[in-house]
């Protein structure tokens, strides 16, 4: 409940921005309100912009009522600078426009844009943006641009501040200036030219003192994200320049940028890589220091205990575990425009390093297979602490940079200090090149005993980087909370002064993320600490990163896997008994549907996730959890009558087309929604897309000479809900255009006996009743290996999640086939394809991703058709096997902006038949099977 203030601002903003983007019960807050810092804070309220006019409105309304304002855009940051306990500001949808400026040499971006689609953008250029941080697949331009985030490769000179070309800004009293554009700049002039001023002042105060002004450039030489960007006061003279490369690395702390242009930088097309084995970490630090003047993109430094910590995981040399003690690697990439160049290159790094001693010798690899499993290994290291550690433990990755002349010393004595403060477990890495050190380690905060261990370690941590070795509390991570108590420390009463006047000249009501970056509190970095209780052992290894995030179907409706766990680790921390909080039942309550009904548990956050973790196994044990005995009843009765239940599903749709051919669509759709709606969801809503039932598969008798027998088992979806849709003028169902292109293969079609009975039990799994689905795959592995004679025949089943469910669940001995690695492997070379003139397109289903065939997919479709268009950014189509039906919300959700990606195509096609509902139904041209394609286009080898 707002009160005061909160209460008054909701009512003034939600005359301009819709309730449903304006949230404030307890658990959305909670669960929005989660970045992946260990800090956590509480909105009171949470707002969902959609563009720069509400941002502006936002902070008008915010500034008459003194309210702080915090902005986020992927949550990905790690030092506590996206949280807050006020108003929290959240990059809605459409942030994500951009456009390619002179011949690809620069690109303007918005905010919401994630960082490696930016890169997708530019690759058909060779071009790339410069910033390339580890989170570049999650992470959003507005937090990369805010925290200045670097990487492996880009170093000082291609981070957002080298590469800035000019950005538009909306400052904390709703003014817009844009610093490209010559009017704007001219406007802001006249109404704001005590800003640049008072910037030209603080140039002249910086130049006009020798010593700071170096000291500026020495901080600098190095990676440095602590702070503000002073180093704009000293490299520029205009106002403008200095404004906004002070807004690079601001952390939302001095104004909004709602859009950036950056100059793009080379995206070399020849690489090659090498790991290199030292006997100990001076070795390796010294051999850095020879590569340095190389042409080398990276070299990634990793101690004993980061080689360790990935020995033994699949795809790791075995190697690993033979190494000695104290031996160190570096992971080192050079880049070039040609092949021969390339080789030039590693023959020059061979011979800078052939003084060096190396415990195994240096190869570098240019296949791109076997360099990407090396790098596997540098990228496997944060999640490999984060995967062992104990539940309700935190997993902390610190971020510091030294003079890369004294690496080895400060790698050396970190080390010792981790020991010494008993993080037994930690590792270190990092961008060595950049003098840029990673330790990770695990904390738990539970007692004021272990966050005095925290507090303790990290005061000899500054003590070590700042008065030993002069080097920097933040490299790339930016300040944040975490860092803000020892930005004087680092900087000196001077420079810290001059950071001081920044934000007052820029927010003198100091209503911008108020608390980061400048903080008074000396303890704020032990302060507002996350819990993360144990909530479910499927995903306690959560570190709450959000990679995750980008992937999920229901990202832009209800709640992320992140948000799911960060939800239902509050209702566990609730059932301990915290008084005065929001009753346990109305969270419970509103998870739901947020957490429950609206997750497509299709696992694809499993892919994404750097501990793996399956966020939709949590869901479906949920769902489980919540059925009473009524439910159970009814999922085993119709486990049970399964063949007449996928008999009333077909009849049911016939019926329902029939009415839908005498009404007309309009009046179909209208009944629909009202009857969808009037029950509160319980009569399924009905669809324009809606199939009929398929008719009953039957094969000929008859067998071909040199005919392949195959098994094949249409899945209960193809038979119950696998024919046409009122518009398809092929009247034939799924199975029948499958057996046409087996017939066409020359190949003998098997069912299995009692075929309509069967069932692999994806459609019981999925709603949580995982007793019975695990009866119907066991009746269904008995009844392939009578048909296939105990695995000696090929099966091929028509849809790709029943199938993926069949490999993990039934007899091993079972030769199972998915639609397109079968046409591929097995029918291929028994059919003749004649391309049709025409463009496509494609949807891999989540399985299709899962099982790494969505590559094949393509590949067959090109053997089908001229033009292939593979929608960007649809991953999970959201329908969800009937979810789609009793949440359509969801799949609408999902696929927003298939439509028009795909126009112009003549068809698209995939390889499950409910996914195809919801893919016709939003992507507005008609979705088909695989095979309804290789029907159309193959045709005997032999007239």
């Amino acid at each position: 409940m707002l009160t005061g203030k909160y209460r008054d601002f909701y009512r003034r903003i939600k005359t301009t921005i819709p309730p449903e983007r304006l949230v404030t019960d307890p658990l959305r807050t909670i669960a929005y309100g989660t970045d992946a810092s260990f800090y956590r804070l509480v909105p009171k309220i949470v707002i969902n912009v959609e563009n720069e006019t509400e941002v502006r409105r936002i902070l008008r309304e915010a500034g008459r009522l003194a309210l702080p304002i915090t902005f986020r855009a992927a949550g990905t940051s790690l030092s506590g600078q996206a949280i807050t306990d006020s108003i929290l500001v959240r990059l809605g949808r459409g942030w994500d426009d951009y456009r390619v400026l002179e011949r690809a040499g620069k690109i303007r971006l918005q905010p919401g844009m994630i960082g490696s689609h930016a890169n997708r953008i530019l690759a058909e250029f060779d071009r790339k943006i410069g910033p390339d941080p580890a989170s570049i697949d999650s992470a959003k331009i507005g937090g990369i641009l805010a925290n200045n985030a670097s990487g492996m490769c880009c170093g000082v000179e291609q981070n957002s501040y080298r590469t800035l070309d000019a950005m538009r800004i909306v400052l904390a009293d709703g003014t817009v200036v844009d610093t490209g554009d010559d009017k704007s700049r001219a406007a802001f002039g006249r109404s704001h030219g005590q800003i640049l001023d008072g910037l030209a002042d603080l140039r002249r105060q910086v130049l006009a003192d020798p010593e700071l002004a170096e000291r500026i450039r020495y901080k600098f030489k190095i990676k440095n994200t602590t702070g503000y960007s002073l180093n704009a006061l000293v490299d520029f003279d205009d106002p403008f320049e200095i404004m906004q490369h002070l807004m690079v690395g601001s952390e939302g702390t001095l104004g909004f940028v709602s859009e950036v242009v950056y100059r793009t930088v080379v995206e070399h097309r020849h690489k090659a890589s090498s790991l290199m084995f030292f006997p100990d970490t001076r070795t390796a630090c010294e051999a850095v220091m020879l590569l340095k003047p190389q042409p080398v993109a990276a070299a990634e430094l990793m101690d004993r205990a980061s080689l360790a910590s990935v020995t033994g995981q699949p795809g790791m040399p075995d190697f690993l575990g033979e190494l000695g003690p104290e031996v160190t690697s570096i992971l080192v990439e050079t880049r070039a425009e040609t092949a021969e160049a390339l080789a030039a290159q590693i023959d020059g790094i061979k011979a800078a390093l052939a003084g060096v001693p190396t415990v195994r010798p240096i190869e570098f690899t240019a296949v791109p297979a076997e360099f990407a499993q090396l790098w596997k290994i540098r990228k496997g290291l944060f999640p490999a602490v984060g995967a062992v550690r104990r539940t309700g433990t935190t997993v902390i990755i610190e971020d510091v940079a030294f003079p890369i002349e004294h690496l080895a010393d400060a790698t050396i004595d970190l080390r010792e200090l981790l020991l010494r403060h008993r993080y037994t477990e930690a590792i270190i890495f990092g961008h060595a090149l950049a003098g840029n050190l990673h330790f990770v380690f695990t904390q738990d905060f539970s007692t004021q005993a272990e966050v005095v261990r925290y507090r303790d370690f990290m005061a000899e941590v500054v003590r070590l980087v700042l008065d030993k070795y002069h080097g920097s509390l933040k490299a790339e991570h930016g300040t944040g909370r975490n860092m803000a108590p020892f930005v004087e420390k680092e900087w000196g009463e001077a420079a810290f002064a001059l950071m001081r006047a920044i934000k007052r000249l820029f927010d003198p009501g100091n209503l911008l993320n108020p608390g980061v970056i400048l903080n008074s509190d000396l303890e704020a970095h032990i302060k507002n600490l996350k819990p993360l209780p144990p909530t479910h052992e499927l995903v306690d290894k959560c570190i709450e990163c959000g990679f995750c995030e980008p992937i999920c179907p229901s990202r832009d409706l209800s709640f992320t896997p992140r948000q799911r766990i960060a939800g239902r680790r509050e209702i566990s921390r609730r059932m301990t008994g915290v008084a005065g909080e929001a009753p346990l039942r109305r969270l419970v309550r509103s998870y739901r549907y947020q957490g429950m009904d609206t997750c497509a548990a299709d696992g694809l956050c499993s892919t994404l996730c750097p501990v793996g973790i399956d966020t939709g196994k949590m869901i479906k044990a949920l769902r489980e959890e919540a059925h009473g005995p009524l439910a159970d009843a009814v999922a085993n009765w119709t486990a049970d009558h399964f063949d007449g239940v996928a008999r009333a599903a077909a009849a049911t749709l016939n019926t329902v087309d029939r009415l839908h051919r005498l009404t007309g669509t309009p009046l179909m759709e209208t009944v629909a929604e009202a009857a969808h709606k009037g029950t509160a969801g319980l009569v399924p809503q009905w669809n324009r897309a809606m199939p009929t039932g398929a008719p009953k598969a039957a094969v000929a008798g008859q067998t071909a000479a040199q005919s392949l027998a195959v098994v094949y088992f249409p899945s209960c979806s193809s038979r119950a809900m696998g024919g046409p849709a009122r518009e398809e003028t092929d009247r034939r169902g799924l199975p029948q255009q499958t057996l046409s292109v087996l017939r066409k293969a020359n190949c003998t079609a098997i069912l299995p006996d009692n075929l309509e009975a069967l069932c692999c039990g994806q459609a019981f799994e999925s709603k949580g009743f995982r007793l019975q689905a695990d009866r119907k795959a066991g009746e269904l592995s008995e009844a392939l290996l009578r048909a296939s004679r105990d695995g000696a025949l090929p099966i091929l089943c028509d849809t790709s999640p029943c199938l993926m469910r069949m490999r993990s669940t039934l007899d091993k001995r079972l030769r199972l086939y998915e639609p397109v690695e079968f046409v591929l492997d097995v029918l291929k070379d028994r059919l003749r394809f004649t391309r049709k003139e025409a463009t496509i397109a494609l949807h891999a289903t989540c399985s299709t991703r899962k099982m790494g065939l969505d590559a094949k997919l393509k590949e067959l479709a090109l053997l089908c058709a001229t033009e292939v268009v593979v929608p960007e950014d649809i991953y999970c189509c959201g329908f969800a096997g009937d979810r789609g039906l009793n949440f359509p919300e969801l799949n609408a959700s999902a696929l927003h902006g298939l439509a028009d990606q795909v126009h112009g195509c003549e068809a698209g096609y995939s390889t499950s038949k409910t996914c195809e509902i919801g893919l016709s139904l939003h992507g507005r041209i008609p979705y088909r099977s695989i095979f309804a394609l290789v029907d159309e286009v193959a045709t005997p080898l032999d007239p």
